[in-house]
């Protein structure tokens, strides 16, 4: 153990000093506060930065969908599911709507495809260089984390029960272990009732204004009362649609 020990501490200090002599002038200080205290010290300056924004996921979520206020929703572009995967169309409403990840509005290398923004060296999202775009890179680090999130919230649960207090969003008691991530408004009302609102305003809906955790009979039984609704809706659709 005491030899496995030393070797650790051996390799963090050659990963800091490789760390510390390829390090610029300009460097998120947040980034390299993280990258020191680090159980495994990371090797280099990109790794670094990949590192903490996958231990901030809710930091990237914020960033990601702020950046994509930023730059707005392509002109002639509308949401749209299920169309040819070349074309980079979601194939379904769960997917997030990414103007820029689709051929037609893409703006190429060196712009991030899911915020439409610049991406700099090491992947940031601000030039702290002065060296322009990186046109080897279309995503932004913070951006990779925050799709992530917003494709597979259930992977944070445990910090999202964290964020709640470990208490049920909608019965406000204790989470169980059993707890499971839900989306306050279900993401087939957002595709029905919110689909022509603003690019950015729609992440909102995948990120954490829209994520909550609750216990599993709380959310077993939601998804049924959701279920009703949507069966009663087909049902009343065609009663209520003017005669021919």
């Amino acid at each position: 153990m005491s030899n496995w020990r030393d070797e650790k501490a051996k390799a963090n200090a050659q990963a800091l000093a490789r760390l510390s002599k390829r390090l610029p002038d300009a460097f998120p200080q947040a980034v390299l506060v993280r990258a020191r205290n680090c159980s495994w010290a990371p090797a280099t300056l990109r790794v670094a930065i990949d590192g903490y924004w996958r231990a901030h996921p809710l930091r990237a979520d914020r960033l990601a969908r702020a950046l994509a206020a930023r730059s707005g929703a392509p002109e002639r572009w509308r949401w749209q599911v299920g169309g040819d995967p070349d074309s980079g169309l979601p194939s379904s409403f769960r997917v997030p709507p990414a103007p820029y990840r689709q051929k037609a509005f893409s703006k190429g290398d060196g712009f991030c495809c899911v915020c439409g923004q610049p991406v700099y060296r090491f992947g940031w999202h601000a030039d702290l260089w002065d060296v322009g775009p990186n046109k080897n890179a279309t995503w932004h680090s913070a951006c990779v984390v925050a799709w992530q999130l917003w494709n597979a919230p259930s992977a944070h649960a445990k910090l999202l029960r964290k964020l709640q207090g470990r208490r049920c969003r909608e019965t406000n008691r204790r989470l169980l272990k059993t707890s499971e991530v839900d989306h306050q408004v279900p993401l087939f009302q957002v595709w029905r009732q919110h689909r022509d609102a603003p690019w950015p305003e729609l992440l909102g809906y995948w990120g954490l204004p829209n994520l909550q955790v609750i216990n599993r009979e709380v959310h077993v039984a939601k998804c049924a009362d959701e279920a009703k609704g949507r069966s009663a809706a087909r049902v009343a659709a065609p009663s209520e649609s003017p005669p021919a």
